[in-house]
């Protein structure tokens, strides 16, 4: 049996409404993002869940907690899931970035490894939500299920690193809407092409989603 990943988005902030950058600025759930994590969590504990851990940040460690309380298992903190620091663009809104910082946002949005705001690359948090994600999933039983409650652009690199896409094609991840998840199952055994070259680890069960996922069948399956 393989081991099941989740990577669920925290609910709705302030912020997000207003279209204002976050970064690892501690802003809190709004009652919108409440709810939605007491919706999502009823359908997440359904997997069951083995473990759950998120990062430190109130928003996603709130939406973590929801599903705690029905589960009864513990939230396990680690900073390593935050979402991106961004420095100088953390607070400005939408229109700001794109009056200031048009050229940037654009080449940013669109898959490049630059610093936002003079913040982190893209590829470092990758490499941290990757380490984060090992470590937690070494407490995990196979066939078992974790649960990691972060933030919508460290959740997408996490995606692309474990599927190593190029970084350029990352950006064809689109969004995660507020409190959805993505689901990534483990592939078994050492898998290569015709070529014999390895076939990455991890496969994409479900992207962006609102229901739990459903057994698929398929000439390749």
């Amino acid at each position: 049996m393989t081991r099941r990943l989740v990577l669920w988005r925290h609910g709705r902030t302030a912020w997000n409404a207003d279209r204002r950058f976050q970064g690892q600025e501690d802003v809190p759930l709004d009652e919108q993002g409440v709810r939605q994590a007491a919706e999502a969590a009823r359908h997440l504990a359904v997997l069951p869940p083995d473990r759950i851990v998120s990062s430190d940040l109130g928003r996603a460690r709130v939406t973590a907690g929801a599903l705690a309380a029905i589960t009864g298992l513990d939230v396990h903190l680690d900073e390593r899931l935050r979402e991106t620091f961004a420095g100088d663009w953390q607070g400005l809104s939408r229109d700001e970035l794109l009056a200031g910082h048009a050229d940037d946002l654009t080449r940013w949005a669109a898959g490049s490894d630059l610093r936002p705001g003079g913040g982190e690359r893209r590829s470092e948090v990758a490499d941290r939500m990757v380490a984060a994600i090992t470590d937690a999933l070494a407490e995990v039983p196979d066939g078992g299920t974790l649960v990691v409650a972060t933030h919508g652009g460290s959740a997408r690199a996490a995606v692309g690193s474990l599927l190593e896409l190029p970084m350029p094609n990352w950006a064809i991840l689109g969004v995660l809407t507020n409190c959805a998840w993505t689901v990534l199952s483990e592939r078994v055994g050492d898998q290569t092409d015709d070529d014999g070259r390895p076939l990455a680890r991890w496969r994409l069960e479900e992207y962006n989603a609102r229901s739990l996922p459903e057994t698929a069948f398929g000439d390749d399956q």
